[in-house]
């Protein structure tokens, strides 16, 4: 049996008050699992923000290790698909909410939920993209199966300073789309310009009470922040346009009319990235490989360690993480 270090969420359950720290953990405390992985690198995404502060009902069991992003190497298997020494991939399936995260030196997960880590990518590369990066690129997936295509008009960001926002545009931009980045930080204008934003625009355009149908700006979107953000973006998305949403960075509701759904043709599309099968997957880790820039991709990462990750899940609620987070685990 072995030690391993690690980050736990637990909570009294006469108070129902959650706390973070760090702990030790053996190999008795780990899940059912068929793929035994000792963790190398992870991430920091908006949800793993959410589990550590418990603003949002994130983990649903307690005591809980956070973190839902993993590169890691096989120590043992049970399945065919891997053998000990492999290099894997795990991005959602619920880890970090019921089943125990990334954050920790070693994990025992189920192989359904692992992918090998990707040719062309190095572990630090896949967790700089991690699933706020996938997201994004299965949002993108989806303006293209809308057929809105390069040239058919501005496309909108929101959030974009953040870790999806910042994948988001860069992608979009190189694809060569005229893109235009919402944010609520006008420090981060030469920023969003170097990742290829053509336009920067205030939060506070989108805030407020929405109308049924404004000015008709943005041939599609994706939105990260919902609530008010998305209903006002919503109402100025142009005719048989479209919106992929990704997040609820500002809320989960949604203040809409269905004025835009039934008088402009709009679609909104909802990108998950926890439960996706494996064949979408595999898809969208092969088109960040072929169409995400590398060099744009370091220019937002920050790498930091374990002891700082606890400060930097609260800090990327508050809105003040740019870009991605690479923790290094192990």
């Amino acid at each position: 049996m072995s030690a391993f270090k690690a980050i736990l969420i637990t909570r009294d359950e006469a108070t129902k008050v959650q706390s973070v720290g760090y702990a030790t953990l053996d190999d008795a405390d780990l899940m059912e699992g068929d793929v035994t992985v000792r963790v190398e690198r992870s991430t920091v995404n908006y949800k793993d923000g959410l589990a550590v502060t418990g603003k949002a009902p994130v983990v649903r069991r307690f005591p809980m290790v956070p973190g839902v992003d993993a590169v890691g190497v096989v120590e043992s298997s049970e399945s065919h698909l891997f053998k000990p020494g492999d290099r894997v991939l795990l991005n959602g399936w619920g880890v970090g909410e019921v089943h125990l995260g990334a954050w920790a030196e070693r994990a025992r997960w189920k192989s359904d939920w692992l992918i090998p880590l990707p040719v062309g990518f190095s572990p630090d590369e896949a967790m700089a993209i991690g699933t706020a990066g996938y997201a994004a690129m299965r949002a993108v997936l989806a303006l293209e199966r809308h057929d809105i295509k390069p040239g058919a008009g501005p496309v909108l960001v929101t959030g974009a300073a953040g870790g999806l926002g910042s994948i988001a545009v860069a992608l979009l931009a190189d694809l060569g789309h005229h893109v235009v980045a919402s944010t609520g930080r006008p420090e981060e204008a030469d920023y969003l310009k170097g990742l290829g934003a053509a336009e920067i625009i205030p939060r506070s355009e989108l805030a407020g009470p929405p109308k049924a149908l404004g000015k008709e700006r943005w041939i599609g979107a994706v939105d990260v922040v919902g609530g008010e953000t998305l209903a006002n973006l919503l109402s100025m998305i142009r005719y048989d346009g479209a919106v992929a949403a990704c997040g609820m960075a500002g809320s989960l509701q949604l203040p809409a009319t269905v004025a835009p759904f039934i008088l402009r043709g709009v679609t909104l599309y909802g990108i998950d990235s926890v439960y996706v099968p494996k064949p979408a997957r595999l898809a969208a880790w092969d088109r960040l490989d072929r169409d995400l820039d590398r060099s744009k991709l370091a220019g937002m990462t920050r790498r930091i360690g374990m002891h700082e990750v606890i400060e930097a899940a609260r800090q990327i609620v508050e809105g003040k993480v740019r870009g991605r987070l690479v923790v290094e685990i192990g």
